[in-house]
C-alpha cells in the first residue's frame, strides 16, 4: 500500500472532508484553532491523531510550510486514459480540460490545480516524464484542489491531444507569439486549454497539435506571466464565455 504525507490546513482539511477513509494518521503541533477543529473532525472519523513537535513536522514535509498539521494518507491513483475517454463522452459539450506541458515547479503545479478546481475543470493532463510530481509541496500549493481535480498522466501529450481531437475536443494553446487574444478565441464547447512550461513554453509538437494558439494581452512592461497566473486567466476566460455563475 502506497503512502504519502502532506501538510497544511487546507490540504489536510480537504482530505478529511472528501476521503476520510484514505487518511491514516495526523500529526499536530501548536494551538492553532483551525488545527484543533481538524483534530476534532479527525477523531470523529476514527483517524489516529498524534502530538508532535514543529521540528518533526518540518522534517516530514521537507521544510515546506505545514501550519501545524501533517497527514499520512493513501493517494488516489491518477486517472487512466481509458477513464479520461469515458469522462469526455459523459461531459459532452460542457467538457473543460487543462493540459500542462512539462510544468516542473511543484508550486506552479499546485497553483494550476487550484485554479482548475475553482474554474470547474474536469481533469488536468500532464506528461508522465519531466513534469512536477504531486508532491507535498504541490499539494500544499493546491490547498485541497488535488483532492478535487483528477490528474491524468499521459505517455505523450502531443498524441493525447490528437486523440482528444478525434473525440471532438478542441485544443487551445497559450503562446506569447500567437496573433490572437485569448479573449477572441471561442472557449465554449468541449475544450482543452494547453499551457507550456515555465521557461520554454509549449513544445513544438505540442503547439502543432493545438487547433488554435492564443496570447494573453499585456499592455504593460512585462513580456510574460508565471504559468499559474496565465492558467488562471485562460481558464476564467472560459468560465466567463460559458456564462458560469
Amino acid at each position: 500500500m502506497r503512502r504519502e504525507q502532506t501538510g497544511g490546513i487546507n490540504a489536510v482539511e480537504a482530505l478529511i472532508e472528501r476521503s476520510p477513509e484514505r487518511v491514516l494518521q495526523l500529526w499536530v503541533a501548536g494551538d492553532n484553532p483551525r488545527v484543533k477543529a481538524l483534530v476534532g473532525r479527525a477523531k470523529a472519523a476514527g483517524i489516529p491523531v498524534q502530538a508532535a513537535k514543529a521540528g518533526t513536522l518540518d522534517k516530514q514535509t521537507g521544510g515546506e510550510t505545514h501550519q501545524g498539521v501533517v497527514a499520512e494518507f493513501r493517494p488516489v491513483e491518477p486517472m487512466s486514459e481509458a477513464e479520461l475517454d469515458a469522462l469526455v463522452e459523459a461531459r459532452g459539450g460542457d467538457l473543460l480540460l487543462l493540459a500542462l506541458d512539462q510544468v516542473q515547479d511543484p508550486h506552479n503545479l499546485g497553483a494550476c490545480l487550484r485554479s482548475a478546481a475553482a474554474a470547474g475543470v474536469d481533469a488536468v493532463l500532464v506528461p508522465r516524464d519531466r513534469s512536477a510530481p504531486l508532491s507535498p509541496a504541490a499539494r500544499r500549493a493546491a490547498a485541497g484542489a488535488a483532492e478535487v481535480v483528477p490528474l491524468v498522466e499521459v505517455a505523450n501529450l502531443a498524441r493525447a491531444l490528437e486523440h482528444l481531437k478525434q473525440a471532438g475536443v478542441w485544443a487551445v494553446g497559450l503562446a506569447g507569439e500567437a496573433g490572437t487574444s485569448i479573449h477572441d478565441i471561442d472557449l465554449r464547447g468541449p475544450r482543452i486549454v494547453v499551457m507550456g512550461s515555465e521557461e520554454k513554453g509549449l513544445r513544438r509538437l505540442t503547439a502543432e497539435r493545438c487547433d488554435e494558439l492564443a496570447k494573453i494581452p499585456m499592455p504593460g512592461s512585462m513580456e510574460s506571466l508565471n504559468v499559474s497566473v496565465a492558467t488562471g486567466i485562460a481558464l476564467f476566460e472560459a468560465v466567463r464565455q460559458r456564462g458560469a455563475k
